[in-house]
């Protein structure tokens, strides 16, 4: 205890930042579809399907691959105390690959043919947290919707 105590002192004196140990953007990526999938707190039968699909299209794994992200995904979900635990790992991509992350929340969140209001806070929080424009958080929305 002692020890865990000192350490997190000497990361925050040194200036490197404790909880982002294990830095993993692929879990984090995984984990913002989880959190939007799990907004509303039902999940459809579509949506999972839906994660796997994207983790693969977004991050160039095999269907095996995704479903392990998604399965540890949701374990640290349930652990997280906040979506900044993901989004503080996400902050070097690209905007054209932050643009794609919020664009694919938006394809977990209207998987179901129907957001949710909640749903659509998470996306918007996720946007803001990652310095997405606003008028880049609607385009992707309308992306999805006008498929």
């Amino acid at each position: 205890m002692f020890n865990t105590i000192t350490n997190v002192f000497k990361q925050l004196i040194e200036g490197t930042n404790y909880q982002q140990q294990g830095n993993n953007p692929s879990l984090a990526m995984a984990s913002l579809l989880c959190e939007v999938a799990d907004a509303d707190h039902h999940t459809s039968a579509i949506e999972p399907k839906t994660k796997s699909a994207l983790l693969t299209r977004l991050l160039g794994v095999s269907d095996e691959e995704s479903q392990n992200l998604i399965v540890e995904a949701e374990e640290k979900v349930k652990k997280s105390a906040s979506l900044y635990d993901f989004t503080s790992q996400l902050r070097e991509l690209s905007q054209d690959a932050r643009f794609e992350l919020i664009k694919a929340m938006w394809e977990v969140a209207n998987a179901d043919g129907n957001i949710d209001p909640m749903e659509e806070a998470v996306v918007r929080k996720v946007a803001e947290l990652l310095y997405v424009d606003h008028s880049e958080f609607i385009r992707a929305k309308l992306a999805v919707i006008e498929k």
